[in-house]
């Protein structure tokens, strides 16, 4: 039988991926597309793979074909083209095995309102086969992560959005997965609430080791907490990689802003402000010798910074290059 990883493309998954070399990777995606009835093409060849305990931000506007992919790689939806794996279970062929080693938070946190935010974990952690003493200590001890303790007798009709937001996010880990997948998981609160969700996933990624697969719009937020990024635009993997080899990928030139009393005419800059200058230069090593050329010929330096290009710029500049090769 033909090596199927060698059929499918790999730009942008780990070195050697396509031999496997006996590996598993907590996530793999090879030429997954998947087109609904009627046409819309959701997802268009996205080849890629997330090592254990990263934390992938998968990033693009609504209708990008995000929640599409995570619905794929928790089987509720079945792949037109290629296949994706989840520590090595195929979602559409072994849907329970998935379900066993992952957790899932949507934008939108569904439980049961007539029962209490205790009840709800209990009952959810009895789904996957947990006693019911287990249970109730699991439970307790991720009210208290989510500072949910003073709730948890409250019946979840109560409770305010990011209340339900915190618990959707403990119903997800009551079973102790090793892949957590978030879709938006902060849309819709308030930015006190949205922090609070932001701290734990931070915390959970860095002490937990678990594998997060974060699906947002919300690019400056992604940049904070995640430690690799896809970047898709209408079903079509952009690029993906680290923010170092993202900045590379999508731009060859540095910002350099240097805010002076004077500066000497000749030096190459251009002025954005008040005695504010900027220029591109390729690498950060040309900053001390611009630095020296400036002093040298009287100009008074007061603030030197190289900007580098954030999640937003590469985006942008990513999604423009993609459009001008369609």
């Amino acid at each position: 039988m033909e090596d199927m990883y060698l059929k499918y493309g790999t730009k942008y998954m780990p070195e050697n991926m396509s031999r496997r070399e006996n590996k598993m990777y907590a996530v793999e995606l090879h030429n997954l597309s998947k087109t609904y009835p009627g046409g819309k093409q959701a997802v268009q060849n996205v080849s890629l793979a997330l090592e254990p305990g990263e934390v992938f931000g998968f990033l693009g506007p609504n209708g990008a074909g995000k929640t599409t992919t995570v619905k794929l790689l928790n089987g509720m939806l079945t792949p037109t083209e290629g296949i994706c794996r989840v520590l090595g279970s195929d979602p559409a062929l072994e849907p329970e095995k998935v379900h066993a080693v992952s957790g899932v938070v949507t934008e939108h946190a569904r439980m049961y309102e007539n029962l209490t935010g205790l009840e709800n974990l209990v009952f959810y952690a009895e789904l996957f086969g947990i006693s019911a003493d287990e249970a109730a200590g699991r439970a307790e001890a991720l009210l208290q992560e989510m500072e949910l303790e003073e709730a948890k007798e409250r019946k979840l009709a109560a409770w305010s959005t990011g209340m339900r937001q915190r618990i959707s996010l403990a119903r997800a880990l009551i079973h102790r997965p090793k892949i957590l997948f978030l879709d938006e998981p902060t849309s819709g609160l308030d930015p006190e609430s949205a922090q609070n969700v932001n701290r734990m996933i931070r915390e959970m990624a860095e002490n937990s080791g678990i594998t997060v697969f974060l699906c947002t719009h919300q690019l400056r937020y992604a940049q904070e907490i995640c430690t690799r990024y896809g970047l898709i635009e209408e079903g079509r993997l952009l690029a993906a990689g680290t923010l170092e080899e993202l900045r590379a990928e999508a731009f060859s030139q540095i910002t350099l802003q240097i805010r002076a009393g004077s500066m000497p005419t000749g030096m190459g800059f251009r002025q954005t402000g008040a005695q504010e200058y900027e220029t591109m230069i390729r690498t950060e090593e040309e900053i001390p010798e611009i630095v020296r050329r400036i002093a040298a010929a009287g100009g008074d330096i007061y603030k030197v910074e190289a900007r580098q290009p954030d999640l937003e710029d590469i985006y942008f500049a990513l999604t423009a290059a993609g459009r001008e090769e369609l």
